[in-house]
């Protein structure tokens, strides 16, 4: 959430915000009027509690005829104090909901506008030219399937559509993939971290994904527990209710989870093969920093990502997402979109997101440090960045590395988690 002294003091740039993002404008003036009852209310309260307290020191002293009075006026008190304290809850939890609901400030310099308004800040790699090759590239689900590699007809028989198995080498390929991207996280000083699957209902919100990813999200009512879309919910909320010395930061984890979806909206997109599924494993980095640090601690995500896709071999473009496609956490981010040759344009691989201290204020992560000679404690900044989502990167795999005979070649960095393999070749029939 954001900070409710910048609401109070600067509305103007929180609608802005909001009309930016393509939110509700009227939500600012219906949480500055909340958070007016909230602050007023509590005023009240305070106010009847100490005279009640005043009171309750006076009446020992007091005659017996002014005794009967006070003891009255006390009565009038206990029930107008309840009823104050009561009002207060009440605001609170009406303040806290509105606020609840309102997305985190967009960065300034965040192109304005919908889900093609990104701008392309850098491109990396060259496109092969399959023509001058002299061969028509194959898709990744022809690849894989002639690889023995991926089976998406008895996943759809077992659990629907947009379900898939991976097999022999496929399945050597998600290893060996999640292996190499934990060996660079952890070469990079990230903590490497295998998180639950299952979170409670305040993780999930805690991190913003009950808001406008609400329908994305599946929740097990019987026991009220949600499935991760991501390992980012977790790790986001390992340090919800603590306090981290500032000499501790920056605090920089990877974990790698399965990861749950609904892709509710995408009727009709990326129905074939693995590209958009219901299910998937992914190494994620998380960084809990100081919020000073929090824009360089961004680039050195993106940085890593960069790296890992260079090492991977991989044709790819960096965007700065615009702010109608931003999460309600994210007041910015990157995306790097991997060239996908059968369909002719880059996919999203990977995303960089820098949430500033919206999660940490929502999950009560704060941090401890000296100033001045005073300690003071305050939020933090969290951000997070997709290092490796495993079936989207098989499918760029697949089809950027496909050589003329159906086979495929392995990426030198993979090479020693899948046995020395240099190709992966397809199953004789």
């Amino acid at each position: 959430m954001i900070d409710l002294r910048l609401l109070r003091e600067d509305p103007d740039r929180v609608r802005a915000s909001q009309r930016a993002r393509g939110e509700d404008v009227g939500l600012v003036d219906a949480l500055l009027s909340a958070d007016e009852r909230r602050r007023s209310s509590g005023v009240r309260f305070d106010e009847l509690r100490s005279e009640q307290k005043s009171l309750g020191k006076l009446i020992p002293k007091a005659t017996p005829e002014e005794r009967a009075e006070l003891l009255q006026r006390a009565e009038q008190l206990k029930t107008d104090v309840k009823a104050a304290e009561a009002e207060q809850n009440e605001a609170d939890e009406s303040a806290r909901a509105l606020l609840l609901r309102l997305g985190n400030l967009v960065h300034t310099d965040v192109p304005v506008g919908g889900e093609e308004d990104f701008v392309v800040l850098e491109t990396h790699g060259t496109i092969r030219d399959f023509a001058a090759e002299g061969f028509e590239p194959k898709d990744h689900l022809e690849l894989g399937e002639a690889l023995g590699a991926i089976d998406v007809e008895r996943g759809a028989k077992v659990s629907g559509s947009r379900f898939y198995y991976l097999t022999g080498v496929g399945a050597l390929l998600e290893l060996a993939l999640v292996n190499a991207a934990i060996a660079q996280a952890t070469e990079a000083g990230f903590i490497p971290m295998l998180t639950p699957a299952l979170v409670r209902p305040r993780a999930m919100e805690g991190t913003g994904f009950l808001g406008q990813a609400a329908e994305n999200v599946y929740h097990l009512e019987k026991d009220d527990y949600y499935l991760v879309g991501t390992s980012e919910v977790p790790l986001a909320a390992y340090h919800m209710d603590e306090i981290i010395d500032a000499d501790k930061l920056p605090l920089r984890y990877a974990g790698f989870s399965p990861c749950f979806r609904r892709e509710a909206g995408t009727y009709g997109k990326d129905t074939r093969g693995i590209f958009r599924v219901h299910q998937f494993d992914k190494v994620e980095m998380f960084s809990y920093v100081a919020p000073e640090d929090a824009e360089n601690e961004h680039k050195r995500l993106l940085d890593w990502e960069k790296q890992w896709l260079t090492s991977l071999e991989l044709p790819f473009q960096v965007i700065d997402v615009a702010t109608g496609d931003l999460g309600a956490s994210a007041s910015r981010k990157f995306d790097c979109e991997a060239w996908i040759p059968t369909q002719g344009k880059y996919r999203e691989l990977t995303s960089a997101s820098n949430c500033d201290s919206f999660q940490a204020r929502r999950l009560s992560v704060r941090m401890r440090e000296e100033q001045g000679g005073k300690k003071t404690v305050q939020p933090l900044a969290t951000l997070n960045g997709t290092l490796c989502a495993v079936p989207r990167t098989i499918v760029a795999i697949l089809e950027n590395h496909q050589l003329a005979d159906g086979s495929v070649r392995v990426p030198e960095i993979l090479r020693p988690y899948l046995g020395g393999r240099e190709v992966l070749e397809p199953i004789a029939k």
